[in-house]
């Protein structure tokens, strides 16, 4: 089994690599894609990214891992693969907003966030570009609840992981979601976090077999 793993928006594929050394040594073979947002847009990272699918999808079966942007990327990515292309086994998405971002919406006029993010932050704050990201099946959402809430959190009192809200994370076509007392930034690198892909593949896999 094959896994992508696909980075959030400001990091690098480095922040995964104590999860994926973990799902390496459990028998998956790893892999990471990389992109800038201040330099590409939403739409040409995507369509690199389905290239990228596709050249995994000829070799067998494989997952895709996105933390943050990453997961909204691969979502993107997916319908956009040649007719007849292998589907993954599941997907798993890391603290992935399938909403609208408020964090991305209070920044979205700032200079610098405007800079760094491009047209990915203005994406992330859209409510209809937003909901013009496809749904995928096999979904498991894996969302952190350590970040700050009350009065001076912008999330107020809704459980959050820092920059993701709960909320922001959920939707009816989920296939299932696992909460982990996870900050944001640390949900790519927690043994945890493997773990429960491992256990989720493991399920997949025990699903899979015939009834006697």
């Amino acid at each position: 089994m094959q896994a992508l793993f696909i980075h959030g928006m400001g990091r690098t594929p480095l922040s995964a690599l104590p999860m994926l050394a973990r799902l390496k040594s459990k028998g998956l073979q790893p892999g990471t894609f990389g992109y800038a947002t201040a330099f590409h847009d939403f739409g040409t990272i995507s369509q690199r990214l389905a290239g990228r699918i596709a050249e995994m999808a000829d070799k067998g079966d494989y997952i895709l891992i996105g933390h943050s942007l990453g997961g909204v990327l691969l979502r993107a990515a997916l319908p956009t693969l040649p007719a007849g292309t292998r589907q993954p086994a599941h997907v798993f998405l890391l603290g992935s907003p399938v909403l609208p971002s408020r964090l991305a919406r209070q920044l979205r006029d700032n200079p610098l966030f405007k800079v760094v993010t491009s047209d990915c932050g203005q994406l992330l704050a859209s409510s209809e570009r937003m909901a013009g990201i496809a749904t995928v099946a096999r979904t498991t959402s894996i969302v952190g609840t350590r970040g700050v809430t009350g009065k001076h959190s912008p999330f107020g009192s809704e459980a959050n992981d820092g920059v993701v809200a709960l909320s922001e994370a959920r939707a009816p076509w989920l296939t299932d979601e696992v909460q982990v007392p996870i900050i944001h930034t640390l949900l790519p690198s927690s043994p945890r976090v493997a773990d429960i892909i491992l256990q989720k593949l493991e399920e997949d896999a025990q699903a899979a077999q015939p009834v006697a």
